[in-house]
């Protein structure tokens, strides 16, 4: 064992302790703690780089062929029941740990030029801090119980970070939505946890997966219930990371500072539910109707998100969209036992989609100063255009970002992408079948944000396209308004007037949030650049790892049933013909995907408006979003009202009205009894005798 090992539990204190210092000093010393920027961002930074140095350190001893290590203490006891709290380390633990520590460092680099001018600089950077912190502990748990109790303070950050700019009403609005439908998930996390307790009595992954298959095996369990914990357990992956039905907030968490946007998803909280289905990997092999869920859920979820984002406008919603299709074929491929290859992508997109988010945050940024701070505009792809003369780092790194996502070889997508395909082929080729035309869809609409953001003319002084998409979100706004927030009182507030109330808080700068103070973009300052430069080396290099010819990644991680031996013994069997038959079919369907764009987006051969309208109920499908927010708006969030006016109204009614009956009874009957006790004797013994003489003639009677 490496004495490095024993220190692997500083990897999530470190941050931890930034936090904590910086979150103390706001509260007491708020003052002086704000005025020192930089020294606290610089003090945060070190310490989450100090966490990627110890990252980096146990990645190389796991390469280096040591053992996985294992420290708990007990932490809990009562009878026959032990609760161990503690770290683990292992080829899983080492490869997230430097995913988690590489991206958050350059995230929090590039947080220094983005948010330069926000009077929340200080604040930002603890949240990010206490966020990067609360993913690593996840990453380093040993059972199931430390994993949620993490799992819930990614939870509780991603709402800080999502609601930053609380005084804005739709920040604070996506806080909730995000933070309520996760909870969804997590109830049947839980549940499953729990049940999964019930049954194997073990919160250890391997434990419990030996035992369920052994007690499934032997009858004691069914297969059903089996299933059904396996789904529970599922549930959680589903929100955090985004997958259908429970994917709708992940959209409206762009409403946040674009670092967040990027950390979020590419290696914290989406993150978190693919990193814990490769954990119960050892549950969920042995239950395979759970596995064929798993499968379509995450093939449809990336269908879904990947024709939901052809017609997005928005440029961070048109990458939140791409990330839950990319995160769809991350939990495709866990359900088909594609292990290596669900990781493989997790990790390479980590590092492309990061680049790409703070591509788009780069590109916000050089927008502001043309058309103000309102996100309407400045994040609007139509008001864009020609931007790769104004921000020509920007705009390479974001070109390759969209090579590799497209599934361009050589760039690290591709490697990552195909071998999900290829796997999926072998294991069901309707799979195949989605995840080849989702590749096509893929292409398409990054070349449309990348041709209609950085190629062309430059739109952002056409005061005809300002009027028009200010005229529009006048009308979304006044169409909100009619509808009352969640308030019973006589006093209701509308969206609309809440709206107009609350102060509207820039994105992050100090100028007027409806001004602009030049007539072209500007490319961003090094502290932005730099990060993006970093980042595109690994999203263009990083694949080779992975490549079939030397497939390392496979050989460092793999499924915990499987041995090193057996999966060289696979490897051997490697076919070249059909990987280039594999590989062509992807790599041509993104072809046609970035053909078709070019000729829509760039050269004009073919009108994007004309097709839209022969194919409108489609178009009118994908620009409303499958209709899924409007129908759990209409289901959940009215009908929810609905029941809590008629739970108000029965409370009013019935359970007050008893209340109200007995003090009223009570009352009379004491006003009437008053006027009986004068203190007379001779008149209480008449009361007396008349009461017996009655129970005697009812008695009698009787």
């Amino acid at each position: 064992m490496e004495v490095i090992y024993q220190y692997a539990w500083l990897i999530p204190v470190l941050p931890l302790f930034g936090a904590m210092l910086v979150g103390l000093g706001l509260i007491s010393l708020n003052q002086v703690t704000n005025n020192l920027r930089q020294l606290n961002a610089v003090a945060i930074i070190s310490l989450m780089g100090a966490a990627m140095v110890l990252s980096f350190a146990l990645l190389w001893s796991q390469i280096q062929g040591h053992p996985a290590y294992t420290h708990t203490l007990e932490w809990a006891a009562a009878g026959n029941f032990h609760l161990s709290m503690g770290y683990t380390v292992d080829h899983l633990t080492a490869l997230m740990l430097v995913i988690v520590t590489t991206v958050a460092c350059l995230v929090m680099v590039y947080t220094d030029g983005y948010m330069a001018h926000d009077p929340g600089y200080v604040r930002f950077y603890a949240y990010l801090s206490l966020f990067g912190s609360s993913m690593l502990g996840l990453v380093l748990s040993p059972n199931l119980v430390q994993i949620y109790i993490f799992w819930e303070l990614v939870g509780m950050c991603s709402y800080l970070l999502v609601g930053f700019w609380y005084d804005r009403k739709s920040a604070a609005d996506a806080a909730q939505k995000a933070f309520v439908t996760n909870r969804v998930g997590d109830f049947g996390l839980l549940l499953g946890i729990l049940g999964l307790f019930w049954a194997t009595g073990s919160f250890d992954f391997n434990v419990m997966g030996d035992r369920l298959a052994q007690l499934v095996e032997s009858g004691s369990i069914s297969n059903f219930l089996a299933v059904l914990l396996a789904i529970l357990v599922f549930l959680g992956p589903v929100a955090k990371s985004a997958q259908f039905p429970l994917h709708v907030w992940l959209p409206d968490a762009m409403e946040g500072p674009t670092p967040i946007s990027a950390l979020i998803h590419a290696a914290t909280m989406v993150a978190a539910g693919v990193f814990l289905i490769a954990r119960m990997y050892p549950v969920f092999e042995h239950v395979p109707a759970a596995m064929n869920v798993i499968a379509f859920t995450g093939a449809f979820t990336a269908f879904l998100g990947a024709s939901i984002a052809i017609t997005q406008n928005d440029i961070k919603k048109g990458l939140a969209y791409s990330t839950i299709s990319q995160l769809g074929y991350m939990v495709m491929a866990m359900g088909i036992g594609a292990y290596s290859a669900g990781l493989f992508h997790l990790m390479t997109h980590a590092y492309f989609k990061a680049m790409l988010f703070l591509g788009s945050g780069s590109v916000i940024h050089g927008m502001e100063g043309v058309v103000g701070h309102d996100p309407a505009l400045a994040q609007d792809m139509r008001l864009m255009g020609g931007l790769r003369k104004y921000m020509p780092v920007t705009a390479t790194t974001f070109l390759i970002g969209c090579l590799a996502i497209s599934g361009i070889p050589p760039f690290a997508g591709f490697w990552s992408k195909d071998e999900i395909l290829g796997k999926a082929f072998e294991a069901n080729p309707l799979l195949w079948f989605i995840g080849w035309v989702t590749a096509g869809i893929t292409a398409f609409y990054m070349f449309r944000m990348y041709f209609s953001t950085f190629e062309g003319k430059f739109r952002g002084t056409d005061e005809k396209i300002k009027e028009k998409l200010k005229k529009a979100a006048t009308i979304v706004l006044e169409l909100e308004s009619e509808e009352p927030v969640p308030n019973f009182g006589p006093g209701a507030m509308k969206k609309g007037e809440l709206a107009a109330t609350g102060s509207h808080h820039d994105s992050h700068d100090s100028h007027d949030s409806h001004g602009h103070h030049s007539d072209s973009p500007h490319e961003s300052p090094w502290t932005m650049t730099l990060p993006l430069v970093f980042l595109a080396v690994p999203s263009i290099l990083i694949g080779l790892l992975g490549t079939p010819y030397a497939n390392y990644f496979e050989e460092f991680v793999f499924p915990p049933s499987e041995t090193l031996s057996e999966v060289l013994e696979k490897a051997a069997q490697f076919n070249p013909t059909e990987f280039y038959i594999m590989a062509g079919a992807s790599v041509a369907v993104s072809l046609i995907g970035i053909t078709l764009a070019s000729l829509m987006y760039l050269r004009g051969k073919i009108d994007p408006a004309a097709i839209a309208a022969k194919i409108q109920p489609l178009y009118e499908l994908s620009l409303n979003k499958w209709y899924f927010d409007d129908i759990y708006h209409r289901v959940f969030v009215l009908g929810l009202r609905r029941v809590a006016r008629q739970v108000m109204e029965v409370d009013f009614r019935v359970v007050d009205g008893a209340v109200n009956l007995t003090g009223f009874f009570t009352l009379v009957s004491g006003e009437g009894l008053k006027y009986l006790e004068n203190g007379r004797a001779q008149f209480y013994a008449l009361i007396v005798f008349g009461a017996v003489l009655g129970l005697v003639i009812v008695f009698g009677v009787t």
